[in-house]
């Protein structure tokens, strides 16, 4: 690792900034940059940033936007700024509108280096979307409209995550529009799917990760191989028993759902450890439909989880029982997975914690994109040649390779 000796030490600041995270930290006076989080959910591509101001000064976070107000609920309650309720496509409809939401942010500053944020939901760029494929998702115009906020603010730095099928032939159009309405305005934009397993979540998780900034820049590199991948017992394994429904006495987070006694029953025959549920078992809808494999299967405890959704709070939706408790997971146990630190806040009722923390960026991969920003800033990029940078469309069954991948390790 010693050519990225300059990631190490911001690496290293972050980590620090992460496990000591407590809301709401006095933000730097005299930052690198300044971030503005547009689709910010509860904060999680946030966070890595935020971390690097609390232990370095590097970043000040100044506003957030989303449509969801329990997610920005949360994003107020760690970062203590304004998190505003708003469509962006009303915001890409004028100037005057996003120099409107721009007073909203008491302290943006024109003169300081920006930072800007779009994790637009993915649903309608998802392998999962199995119906009417062949038919556009409104939810796509989303990245038109953050393009036109780009082009009306002109940050120095644009950060965008998104499943990797955004990087397909069936959506490359729509990334194509993207790159090319930038790279006319000046910017270098570069494109890659990282694994956050690879960057230490402890989960297995692809996701497409675009950077644009008007100089040149490094795309995270990967920090772990395959047989150093953290684990669910590293993330979990810790925290104490609790019963399906109950709540820790040490910790209000580390709570399941009240499974049916039916529910309970089908969890019990799934082996212990990474077993799958046994034939014959379960809903008669599952049997002899090999599309639903991980249903009612329990993680293992040497290997990375599965993807952590927003349906993880549900053992009848994927690969979400522990791996060794007659239950699913609770939300501490989701949260850990997704990479928050314990001191993170998240605001809401059950349902909505377990969404928040689905729909979120690993604030670990989220760290190794802040890291990556900030030696840019600070011209220490090493400008060495990325063969993992996507610039032909990748294989629309994406999802199909990552699953081959898998398999391939075991």
């Amino acid at each position: 690792m010693g050519k990225f000796d300059p990631l190490e030490k911001y690496y290293e600041k972050g980590l620090q900034g992460l496990e000591s995270w407590v809301p709401t930290k006095p933000r730097p006076l005299k930052p690198d940059a300044q971030v503005i989080d547009f689709f910010s959910g509860c904060g999680g591509m946030s966070l890595g940033f935020a971390a690097l101001g609390t232990t370095l000064g590097a970043f000040r976070l100044v506003g957030a936007v989303d449509v969801d107000e329990k997610s920005l609920r949360t994003y107020n309650t760690n970062f203590g700024v304004p998190a505003i309720q708003q469509d962006i496509r009303e915001l890409a409809s004028s100037r005057k509108a996003t120099e409107n939401l721009l007073k909203k942010f008491p302290t943006y500053n024109p003169n300081l280096p920006t930072v800007l944020i779009g994790c637009a939901p993915c649903q309608g760029f998802t392998a999962h979307r199995k119906k009417n494929w062949d038919e556009d998702d409104d939810r796509n115009d989303l990245i038109a409209a953050f393009t036109k906020v780009i082009l009306q603010l002109d940050p120095d730095c644009v950060v965008m995550e998104n499943v990797p099928e955004l990087l397909s032939h069936r959506y490359w159009n729509h990334f194509s529009k993207f790159k090319k309405n930038l790279e006319k305005s000046g910017y270098i934009v570069k494109q890659k799917i990282i694994n956050a397993a690879a960057h230490g979540v402890a989960q297995e998780r692809f996701r497409a990760v675009v950077i644009a900034m008007k100089v040149d820049f490094d795309l995270p590199q990967d920090r772990f191989s395959p047989n150093e991948f953290y684990s669910v017992r590293d993330a979990i394994s810790d925290l104490p028993v609790v019963e399906a429904g109950a709540i820790s006495r040490f910790d209000p987070m580390h709570k399941s759902a009240k499974h049916r006694p039916e529910t309970i029953e089908i969890i019990k025959a799934v082996p212990k450890n990474g077993g799958s549920r046994p034939a014959g078992i379960g809903p008669k809808c599952l049997q002899n439909f090999k599309g639903y494999a991980d249903v009612y299967g329990r993680l293992k405890w040497d290997s990375p989880a599965i993807t952590i959704t927003h349906y993880a709070r549900n053992p009848a939706s994927g690969r979400f029982i522990h791996p060794q408790q007659n239950r699913g997971l609770t939300m501490r146990e989701a949260a850990r997975l997704q990479s928050f630190p314990d001191g993170f806040k998240f605001e809401g009722p059950f349902d909505d914690v377990f969404r928040q923390i689905g729909e979120a960026v690993p604030p670990l991969l989220s760290l190794a994109v802040a890291c990556s920003v900030l030696t840019a800033l600070r011209k220490e990029s090493t400008g060495i040649s990325d063969p993992e940078i996507i610039d032909t469309p990748v294989n629309n069954s994406f999802a199909g390779v990552i699953a081959g991948m898998k398999v391939g390790r075991r």
